[in-house]
Protein backbone atom coordinates (compact mmCIF):
# COMPACT_ATOMS: atom_id res chain seq x y z
CA UNK A 1 0.00 0.00 0.00
CA UNK A 2 1.40 3.41 -0.87
CA UNK A 3 0.90 6.79 0.72
CA UNK A 4 -0.68 7.31 4.07
CA UNK A 5 -2.36 4.26 5.44
CA UNK A 6 -4.87 4.21 8.24
CA UNK A 7 -4.66 1.31 10.60
CA UNK A 8 -7.98 0.07 11.91
CA UNK A 9 -8.19 -2.77 14.40
CA UNK A 10 -11.31 -4.86 14.11
CA UNK A 11 -12.89 -7.07 16.72
CA UNK A 12 -14.96 -10.16 15.97
CA UNK A 13 -17.62 -11.51 18.26
CA UNK A 14 -19.48 -14.69 17.37
CA UNK A 15 -22.33 -16.64 18.92
CA UNK A 16 -23.42 -20.04 17.63
CA UNK A 17 -26.93 -20.90 18.65
CA UNK A 18 -28.36 -24.04 17.14
CA UNK A 19 -28.22 -23.68 13.37
CA UNK A 20 -27.86 -19.90 13.55
CA UNK A 21 -24.57 -18.06 13.54
CA UNK A 22 -24.38 -14.50 14.84
CA UNK A 23 -21.11 -12.89 13.80
CA UNK A 24 -20.44 -9.24 14.60
CA UNK A 25 -17.40 -7.37 13.31
CA UNK A 26 -16.77 -3.95 14.79
CA UNK A 27 -14.15 -1.34 15.61
CA UNK A 28 -13.89 0.98 18.61
CA UNK A 29 -15.99 3.79 17.09
CA UNK A 30 -18.67 1.25 16.11
CA UNK A 31 -19.09 -0.22 19.58
CA UNK A 32 -22.24 1.82 20.36
CA UNK A 33 -23.88 0.74 17.13
CA UNK A 34 -23.03 -2.85 17.93
CA UNK A 35 -25.11 -2.78 21.11
CA UNK A 36 -28.00 -1.37 19.05
CA UNK A 37 -27.54 -4.22 16.55
CA UNK A 38 -27.78 -6.75 19.39
CA UNK A 39 -31.05 -5.17 20.54
CA UNK A 40 -32.45 -5.10 17.01
CA UNK A 41 -31.59 -8.76 16.49
CA UNK A 42 -33.14 -9.77 19.83
CA UNK A 43 -36.34 -7.88 18.93
CA UNK A 44 -36.58 -9.62 15.54
CA UNK A 45 -39.14 -12.45 15.90
CA UNK A 46 -37.51 -14.33 13.01
CA UNK A 47 -34.25 -14.76 14.96
CA UNK A 48 -33.60 -16.85 18.05
CA UNK A 49 -31.30 -14.32 19.72
CA UNK A 50 -32.65 -13.78 23.23
CA UNK A 51 -32.27 -10.91 25.65
CA UNK A 52 -30.07 -13.20 27.76
CA UNK A 53 -27.83 -13.65 24.70
CA UNK A 54 -27.71 -9.86 24.31
CA UNK A 55 -26.62 -9.49 27.93
CA UNK A 56 -23.85 -12.06 27.43
CA UNK A 57 -22.70 -10.47 24.15
CA UNK A 58 -22.70 -6.99 25.71
CA UNK A 59 -20.60 -8.25 28.63
CA UNK A 60 -18.14 -9.81 26.15
CA UNK A 61 -17.86 -6.53 24.23
CA UNK A 62 -17.06 -4.70 27.46
CA UNK A 63 -14.48 -7.35 28.35
CA UNK A 64 -12.84 -7.06 24.92
CA UNK A 65 -12.80 -3.28 25.31
CA UNK A 66 -11.01 -3.51 28.68
CA UNK A 67 -8.52 -6.04 27.29
CA UNK A 68 -7.80 -3.86 24.25
CA UNK A 69 -7.25 -0.82 26.46
CA UNK A 70 -4.66 -2.76 28.47
CA UNK A 71 -2.70 -3.92 25.38
CA UNK A 72 0.09 -1.82 23.89
CA UNK A 73 -0.42 -0.59 20.32
CA UNK A 74 0.36 -3.21 17.66
CA UNK A 75 3.35 -1.21 16.41
CA UNK A 76 5.07 -1.51 19.78
CA UNK A 77 4.46 -5.24 20.26
CA UNK A 78 7.45 -7.43 19.46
Amino acid sequence: MRGNSVRRDLCVLALIKGNERYVYVYDDPGRGGLIDAFRDDAADPQLTLSWLDVAALTAKVREQSRTAADEPPAESRA
